[in-house]
């Protein structure tokens, strides 16, 4: 049986495959096209729809059927909430995904970190791939709940009203700051220097409302709050996946236009602001009435998609084999099972919160080489956090003497590039070598 990891995946056999997840929660699951929506209700199934072609629901147990599902399908999300709607997913264990082929043979179990402030889950998904179909694991919360589900999957779901507010002394959230004229304000800006215009993203203030909140709460500004959770961590809870983020965490300003001044007028908060690679944007600022003082948080990213994770560890390899040329090296060569290795690796350091070359079963690079099946007789390994291109990353390896030693080893012929984003550093890198 296979234990994965975020992002890993394993091919399925023909036939009925079964997944169930045991515990106080509640299965559903999402069926959709290449496009990723629903056509329709009846491709949404859960408690009070628990079939549909293809698909069953039985308690805690889903049954699908690949080759049975309605034409044009494509891939089958599982999503796991609390049974009971009144309790927070972070206050339940962390769901255990259990995977079953024909006759009840074993194939796969997936144990996501345990839930913090996410309301829904997306545990896995059984997409088609050619001619087969495969499992990958996923892990990716949700802090808006269905509201988020549905605007990602295109389900008709309407929430529940609200709770009116309690008369007890918290900070308070101001109005949507876009009614002010942020996004007219940043995209003037953009555009004076060059940069293409950012599109405000729900996602991103929700992300930021609860960031510019906890910092509030706390009454002082920081990427991690007294709560534990990054600012990037709250964006990756909301399901939003990137290849670059960028962040303005600041006090003082009174209005969206004091905010665009203020990071205008400062080389690295305009430099975010101008930056071109960012495609969205979200911003929040609270009050606390303690202190009248104001906090804000803007987001600055740009959506990860598998055609942004290609070109960025193509990048990565580019600006490896650029150092490498100018000492008079060969070029390396990429190796489809050490990037596996290295992608997976770079996804397990968010998923279970370390940052080590050794992982927490105490796995090794070679031994993560030689489970993705590369057969190197010689492994050696880069990791960073923090950095948000691959001029960066790779700059930051080569002014260090140990990962310089690395890039420039004479006996590597091959490597494999891993990027995943989020955790308390905001991107995770792994540079996979092999000879």
């Amino acid at each position: 049986m296979t234990e994965l990891v975020p992002g890993g995946n394993l091919p399925l056999p023909g036939g009925i495959v079964t997944v169930r997840v045991p515990g106080p929660f509640d299965v559903s699951a999402l069926i959709t096209d290449d496009d990723g929506k629903v056509r329709g209700d009846a491709d949404f199934v859960f408690y009070n729809q628990p079939a549909a072609p293809g698909a069953r629901l039985t308690g805690d147990t889903l049954t699908l059927h690949p080759a049975g599902l309605r034409a044009g399908a494509t891939k089958v999300t599982v999503v796991v909430s609390p049974a009971d709607p009144g309790t927070p997913l972070g206050h339940l264990p962390a769901p255990v995904l259990d995977v079953t082929g024909p006759g009840g043979r074993p194939l796969a179990r997936f144990t996501p970190p345990r839930p913090r402030q996410e309301t829904l889950l997306l545990l896995a998904e059984v997409y088609r791939r050619g001619p087969g179909w495969k499992l990958r694991a996923l892990g990716q919360g949700y802090a808006d709940g269905l509201a988020g589900l549905a605007r990602d999957f295109g389900v008709d779901v309407t929430d529940d009203p609200p709770p009116p507010p309690t008369p007890h002394a918290t900070p308070s959230l101001s109005p949507s700051p876009d009614p002010d004229g942020f996004l007219g304000l940043v995209n003037s800006a953009r555009s004076a220097a060059g940069s293409p215009p950012v599109a405000l993203d729900a996602r991103l203030t929700s992300a930021a409302r609860a960031h510019a909140s906890a910092m509030a709460a706390s009454g002082r500004l920081g990427v991690e709050a007294l709560d534990g959770v990054s600012v990037y961590q709250r964006l990756t809870a909301t399901g939003y996946t990137y290849v670059t983020v960028g962040e303005h965490l600041v006090s003082g300003p009174r209005t969206p236009a004091e905010f665009v001044d203020y990071c205008l007028r400062t080389a690295q908060p305009r430099q975010t602001l101008h930056d071109p690679a960012f495609t969205h944007a979200g911003l929040a600022y609270v009050t606390d009435h303690r202190s009248g003082d104001t906090y804000w948080t803007a987001l600055w990213a740009r959506p990860l998609t598998p055609a942004e994770l290609t070109r960025t560890a193509s990048q990565v390899v580019d600006l490896t084999n650029r150092e490498r040329a100018r000492h008079g090296l060969p070029a390396l060569t990429v190796d489809p099972r050490l990037t596996a290795a290295a992608q997976a690796h770079s996804t397990d350091m968010i998923a279970r919160a370390f940052y080590s070359h050794t992982s927490p079963d105490g796995s090794q690079p070679w031994h993560r080489a030689a489970a993705a099946g590369a057969s190197r007789r010689s492994i050696g390994e880069n990791i960073a956090c923090g950095q948000r291109s691959p001029a960066e990353v790779v700059e930051g390896w080569m002014n260090s003497p140990g990962h310089r030693a690395n890039i420039l080893k004479p006996d590597f012929t091959h490597i494999g590039i891993g990027f995943a984003g989020g955790g308390s550093a905001g991107t995770y890198w792994t540079q996979l070598f092999g000879a």
